[in-house]
């Protein structure tokens, strides 16, 4: 009856007994309870054995100071590979630098004994008065007579001459200081024909007086010395150019781009004349200017006589004639060949200022089209004012409107509102009906 009551309720039944006739599952009846393996075997096989601590090949820390006893040739290659290089930059930059700086006082030692026989000062330092009448400390020392810009631009300064206000001078060297913005000019040129590559040149650009004498020196000609004659001669642009550089320069100046170019018999074929007017290109071609072109040869660029600016005028005042002389050369190892032609740039103007007055038939055509842009730049200058004068009108109209419209109620703004918006109605419809 107990063991009923166990089987209706879960209870245990006892195990029955193993069969003694199957032998196929003798090995289970016994196994043992697995039980966790121990670590210690694999760890004491597969452990390499630690290595004897030794203090062969290490440095031993010493006083803090003692650099040199911990640090060796090793530690140092990236430094041993960088300062060639750093080295060899700086060498060639102080090699560049002094050689345009020889460049340049070569250029000036050569010019300044013409420059000072035809003006007073030269350079940008006044020359001190001597009593005995020696030559001017200014003439042995070339840094006087030259101020450095760039690495690779000079510049100086020529003033106190008659018909002539001031002369500056511009050295443009190589970048022989920066060879890989050297070459890369070089390689860019070859390219792009807008983009030359540097030429070792003098721009000189000579500003006359052209009768302003007074307001430009108020001293000049006055005390005991005598009176100063006129200065003026007839505004025109009028060049004499490299055939290689013809294009460029009619292209980058807007007073050249007046002219009409034509070879002529006289000069080389190399060379081509600019003019406005076939009168003017007898009168200054001269046989003294013809020669020195020769002479120059190939270090001849361009000398232009303009009283038009170089870049196209946008204002009324930009179209006032200021008249200049500009002069471009190569530099060259040897002044000889070109020192005849920059000795008649300086006195161009003595040239220019008994010569360059033409018969009115032949200044006709030249003032023409001078009036031609005046008119043009006035007209868009009126227009300008114009609509500023139409803007002015329209915002005090609308501060007018807009302060009535803040003295109003509620009920007289919208009915002023509803006027306004009928009367533009109004405008748009009888617009629609004309153009229909």
């Amino acid at each position: 009856m107990a063991d009923f009551v166990k089987g209706i309720f879960g209870g245990q039944k006892p195990a029955p007994a193993p069969v003694s006739g199957d032998d196929d599952f003798a090995d289970y009846a016994g196994a043992p309870n697995p039980e966790p393996a121990s670590l210690s075997a694999f760890t004491t096989a597969s452990a390499p054995s630690a290595a004897p601590t030794s203090t062969v090949g290490q440095v031993p820390y010493t006083k803090w100071y003692r650099v040199w006893e911990r640090v060796t040739i090793d530690d140092f290659k990236l430094e041993l590979y960088v300062l060639p290089f750093l080295l060899l930059v700086v060498v060639v930059h102080l090699w560049g630098t002094r050689r345009n700086r020889s460049k340049a006082r070569t250029w000036i030692k050569a010019h300044a004994p013409v420059l000072q026989q035809e003006f007073a000062q030269v350079g940008y330092v006044r020359p001190q008065p001597s009593a005995d009448g020696a030559a001017p400390q200014e003439a042995a020392n070339p840094d006087k007579l030259l101020k450095e810009k760039a690495a690779d631009t000079y510049m100086s300064y020529a003033t106190g001459r008659q018909n002539v206000a001031f002369i500056d001078f511009k050295l443009t060297l190589a970048k022989r200081y920066n060879p890989l913005m050297r070459f890369g000019e070089a390689a860019i040129g070859m390219f792009f024909e807008s983009l030359p590559a540097t030429q070792e040149r003098l721009e000189a650009t000579s500003y006359v007086f052209d009768g302003k004498e007074g307001q430009i020196a108020p001293f000049y000609g006055k005390g005991d010395e005598k009176k100063v004659p006129n200065s003026t001669f007839d505004g025109f642009v009028w060049a004499v150019v490299h055939k290689d550089l013809m294009k460029r320069l009619r292209e980058d100046r807007y007073d050249l781009s007046l002219t009409s170019s034509k070879d002529h018999a006289k000069l080389p074929l190399w060379v081509t004349v600019m003019s406005e007017n076939a009168e003017i290109t007898e009168t200054l071609l001269t046989p003294e200017l013809i020669k020195a072109i020769n002479d120059a040869g190939d270090d001849f660029e361009a000398l232009v006589i303009s009283d038009q600016p170089m870049d196209q005028p946008k204002k009324l005042d930009d179209t006032t004639p200021r008249k200049r002389i500009n002069l471009s050369l190569k530099l060259s190892s040897n002044y000889d060949s070109t020192l005849p032609l920059f000795q008649y740039f300086l006195r161009l103007p003595d040239h220019l200022v008994s010569a360059a007055h033409f018969r009115p038939e032949a200044m006709r055509r030249i003032k023409q089209t001078r009036e031609e842009q005046i008119a043009k730049l006035r007209k868009l200058d009126d227009e300008e004012k114009a609509e500023e004068r139409k803007l002015l009108g329209d915002k005090a109209k609308k501060d007018k409107r807009d302060q009535m419209l803040g003295r109003m109620s509620a009920s007289e703004q919208k009915k002023y509102l509803d006027k306004e918006r009928e009367r533009e109605n109004k405008k748009r419809a009888k617009g629609k009906t004309i153009k229909a």
